[in-house]
This record gives C-alpha cells, structure tokens and sequence, in this order.
C-alpha cells in the first residue's frame, strides 16, 4: 500500500517541480551569466529532481530542494568554465584605433550573454522585491556577479536578491550562519566596488523614455547617423561581444558605424526587453533581394533620457533561444 501511495502521489509533485523551472532559470543565470548555460543547468536540475523525486523525503520544501539540486549543477558547472566577462573587462581604455575594432575576438563561451525577461518568471509579489529581483538580471550587476566566488554567488543571491534567510541558505549550503553572513558581507563589499548600473529600467508607462526609443528606432532603421549619435551621451559606450573592442564617445560611435558598422545600413529592429532593460532584435539586410537575416540583440543602457550604453550581442543563436523568428515581420 506505501509504494501505490507513493506512486499515486507522484505525478502532482512532478508538474509542482515543472511550475519551479522559470525561477530557476533566473537563478542559473544570475549564477552562471549565459543563458545557454542556465537552460542546461535547469534541464539538469529537473533530471536529477525526478530521477530522485521517490527519495524526496519532505524534511524541507521542495523549493528549497530545488535550488539545492541547481546550486550544486551550477556549482559543478562553474569548475569546469571560465567567468563570463564583458569587453569592458580586458581593458580599462576604449578600442583605438577604432578602424581596427574587428581584429580581435574570442569564442562565445567567453562572453556575459542577455536573457529576455519575459524568459525569467518570479515569486516575488512584493513590488520592492519585483524591482529587486529586475535589477539583479541587468547587465552590469550579472557582470559583478561573475567577479565573485562561486559560493559567495550563491550566498549573494539568495540572501539579497530571492530574500532567503540567512539559517536557510546555511542549511542549502551546509554551512553555518556565521560562516553565510561573513560569505555575504565580503560579497557587498566586491559587488560596491565593481560598482552598479545607473541605468534605468525599462518602463512601458514613461513617455519620455518610450519616445527616445521610438527615435532610436527610426534613427538606426533609417542609418541617419546624425541623428542617432545625438541620442547618446556624451561619453555613451558601446560593445559588441564577441569582439574584445569597445567604444567611448559619440565621436567614436559614429565613426564606427559609419566604417566598420556601415553594413548595418538597412537594418530593422524589434523592439524587446532583456535584462530588465529596453533592447531591440536587429535583422541585417542578407542580400540584393532585400531580405533580413538575425544579426544582434542589443541591449540598451538608458539614462537621464539619453543612451548610456549600448552592448550588442552577435551571436546570433540567441534569436533561436528567445523565440525570435529568423526574418523581421513585414
């Protein structure tokens, strides 16, 4: 009678293990900053939750069960990979000249990579914790996160970003709270001083950014450079993984584009969020018929009304992995 207890019991508990997936996947990407690498851990993580769903034993809620399995996958994961980094990180000074910006790449494992938000489901009711947990997957802090060990990660995350008790993330951890709370203050005190995006995050209901993005839209689409450059501040970056160079100045930028950038004349863009962010999908013109193909997903950094930063990702898997089709709609 226990075992078709046990079995009857089952599948209920499999579909709650399915309702965790979107949240774990913000987890492994905060953990890991690629989103190839957090859709694998997470389909590791349910491997391994429904090989052992029969040993679940209760003792803890399997929430907490769950992101011990993915802990431990990203764990295992990051010893066997390199940090992800962004081009701002392998040198202090912008690309000069930038006539030369393309001599220099590095394969896409090396690379932070962007995660739709729409792709990121949360818990948090709370709008303090909704904001939170949206600032915790923009560029510049999952950028820091890489910058920590991996267990101070872990520590970072659930404590300050999923509002974990500190005993809780000791017991997921096997740890004590001593040693959880010593774990969180050292990691504060790195991610201070990597410093946080000033950048703002994408509001539907701000006319004012809605219109800046309308004539980033139009500005790119028609390549009136003019234009586009007068969108962005004065020191604006840019980037564009997986090349190492990146760009500083609206002189820079517009030179750039107007050179080495300069098929990228007759693009289009769809407008997205990723990371919290304003971002477009951009379709590059594939030939004389006057079709687009995938190009970039670029990321936006806005701020006081005008463009901080812009990091445009090549990779162009990425389109794939966030359900973008492969042409523009007409």
């Amino acid at each position: 009678m226990a075992g078709m207890t046990s079995v009857a019991a089952r599948p209920p508990l499999q579909a709650e293990v399915d309702e965790h997936r979107g949240e774990l996947l913000g987890y492994c990407y905060r953990m890991l900053g690629s989103a190839f690498d957090a859709e694998d851990a997470v389909q590791d993580t349910m491997v391994r939750a429904w090989k052992s769903l029969d040993r679940f034993e209760g003792r803890s809620s399997l929430r907490s069960w769950l992101y011990r399995i993915a802990t431990n996958v990203c764990l295992d994961t990051l010893t066997s990979s390199q940090r992800r980094i962004r081009p701002m990180d392998l040198s202090s000074s912008a690309w000069e000249p930038v006539e030369a910006s393309l001599s220099a790449r590095r394969g896409e494992d090396t690379w932070l990579e962007p995660m739709l938000e729409s792709q990121l489901q949360t818990t948090a009711v709370d709008p303090a914790d909704v904001a939170v947990g949206r600032e915790s997957i923009r560029l510049a802090f999952v950028a820091a996160l890489q910058h920590l060990p991996p267990r101070q990660r872990v520590v970072l995350i659930l404590r300050d970003v999923l509002r974990w008790k500190a005993d809780e993330v000791a017991e997921l951890l096997d740890s004590s709270v001593a040693s959880v709370n010593s774990a969180l203050q050292r990691a504060r005190a790195t991610m201070d001083n990597r410093g946080r995006s000033a950048g703002e995050a994408y509001d539907p209901l701000d006319q004012e950014q809605q219109e800046l993005l309308a004539r980033y839209l139009e500005a790119f689409e028609s390549y009136d450079i003019d234009r586009f450059v007068a969108l962005l501040q004065q020191d604006a970056t840019q980037n564009m993984p997986p090349f190492e160079m990146w760009l500083q100045g609206r002189e820079a930028i517009g030179r750039w584009m107007l050179g080495c950038g300069a098929a990228c004349q007759g693009s289009r863009l769809i407008p997205l969020i990723a990371n919290g962010a304003p971002a477009f999908a951009q379709y590059r013109p594939s030939g004389p018929d006057g079709g687009h193909e995938p190009w970039a997903i670029q990321v936006l950094e806005v701020v006081h009304g005008q463009v901080a930063a812009i990091t445009s990702f090549l990779d162009t898997r990425l389109f794939a992995r966030m359900g973008l089709p492969s042409t523009p709609p007409v």
